[in-house]
């Protein structure tokens, strides 16, 4: 108890500090940026001086003027003018991808306002050569011609965590999808999603399948354990050693169910990021072959009339996504652990209410069709669940019957 005691003075001492430093680091920040705000100049600067390849370059305007500043709208074009460093002197570089140009509409930045402009759909193809860039913007303030710089910036190669999960998640995934879209009616995402979704668990059927029977195993031999608490209540080394024996004997591991869950974040996090960015035209060398039919630019995001899955869908569908995860775990928890006492049985229940809650408010900040698929996929995991309980479980123990005998 003293230990947790000093452990927790100097944890509040270490957060006071740091909240002082912050503050006076961001009160002296504070300072510089008013006195920029007030200089009268136009500030035109990246995000960042170094960027690796794939990672979105963004640049911010902040008009500081007493006029609005207009960009012109040069779609299909590259909103500003790239320039590279080559050969001891900058050379511009352009883009002109297969983008629908119908709403684009000329950039006005107001007074005393910030902007941030990101390369989305040219990154690729401006920046995938590594070297020094910047960028140059040509416009009006005050009714005279002025042509403003950024700060030079880097182009890096990517980190190998970053290949790593390009080359073994992120690309197979991107192209699978693409590969069922173009064989797809009308080049459906929504329907690719379901598709490449039922694929995803079907593979990791085995897997699923096995963790579910551990789950259920679980259940069933927490009355045992629930009787050594009680018995060696007070010698926790005695409880766990013990605990440990049935774990082994009825072949089971506390972390076994949550196997299916672990398996499918990868797949969600980069289907997250082929739905937010994967479908404009500048992704197309991802692409593993030039598939018959398929034009990214005509992508199909409306899924029956009903959700633009590259968009957030705030109401229905996180409520619909709550109900059908609050349903499996209705289902994985058993009869058993809702009549128990237990602490096990108490946690458990509490995870049935707040794993749908928190997966609701997961589908509330993600893309619609990254709801989609978890949606299927709980609609496969509840199917499956039902498989498994009906199923006989070999920690149950057999039914003995004593026959006594008349003739005695």
């Amino acid at each position: 108890m003293d230990r947790f005691n000093k452990f927790l003075k100097n944890a509040l001492i270490f957060i006071i500090i740091f909240m002082a430093v912050n503050y006076i680091f961001q009160y002296f920040q504070g300072d510089k940026k008013e006195e920029l705000l007030n200089s009268g100049n136009f500030i035109f600067e990246t995000t960042d001086t170094e960027y690796s390849r794939r990672q979105v370059v963004t640049v911010s305007l902040t008009n500081n003027t007493k006029e609005p500043i207009i960009i012109p709208n040069e779609c299909p074009n590259e909103p500003l003018t790239v320039l590279r460093y080559e050969n001891n002197e900058w050379i511009k570089k352009t883009a002109s991808p297969e983008l629908d140009c119908t709403s684009s509409k000329d950039l006005t930045i107001q007074p005393e306002k910030k902007i941030k402009i990101a390369y989305d759909s040219w990154n690729n193809t401006l920046f995938n050569d590594m070297g020094r860039f910047k960028i140059e913007l040509a416009t009006k303030v005050n009714g005279e011609e002025k042509t403003f710089t950024t700060n030079e910036f880097t182009i890096t190669k990517e980190g190998m965590l970053r290949q790593l999960w390009n080359g073994i998640f992120y690309r197979p995934i991107y192209n699978g999808l693409m590969f069922l879209i173009a064989k797809m009616p009308g080049n459906s995402l929504g329907w690719a999603i379901i598709l490449l979704t039922i694929l995803i668990r079907t593979i990791l059927l085995v897997p699923s399948q096995k963790a579910m029977k551990a789950q259920k195993r679980m259940q069933e031999i927490q009355p045992r354990i629930e009787k050594i608490k009680e018995k060696h209540k007070g010698d926790q080394q005695k409880i766990a050693m013990e605990t440990m024996a049935i774990w082994k004997d009825a072949k089971v591991s506390p972390f076994g169910s949550c196997l299916p869950i672990l398996l499918q974040f990868p797949v969600l996090i980069a289907l997250f990021y082929v739905i937010q960015r994967g479908l404009n035209p500048d992704n197309a060398f991802l692409l593993y072959a030039n598939y018959t039919n398929l034009n990214l630019g005509n992508i199909d995001t409306n899924f029956l009339n009903i959700l633009e899955l590259t968009k957030v869908n705030f109401y229905v569908l996180p409520l619909v996504i709550g109900g059908l995860q609050f349903i499996q775990m209705k289902l994985a928890m058993g009869k058993k652990n809702i009549k128990a006492g237990n602490e096990m049985a108490m946690a458990t229940n509490m995870m049935t209410y707040v794993m749908p809650v928190m997966i609701a408010v997961f589908t509330a900040s993600m893309p619609a069709g990254v709801g989609l698929y978890w949606g299927v996929s709980t609609i496969y995991g509840i199917v499956q669940q039902l498989v498994v309980n009906k199923g006989k479980s070999p920690t149950e123990e057999p039914i003995v019957r004593v026959i006594e005998n008349k003739e005695n």
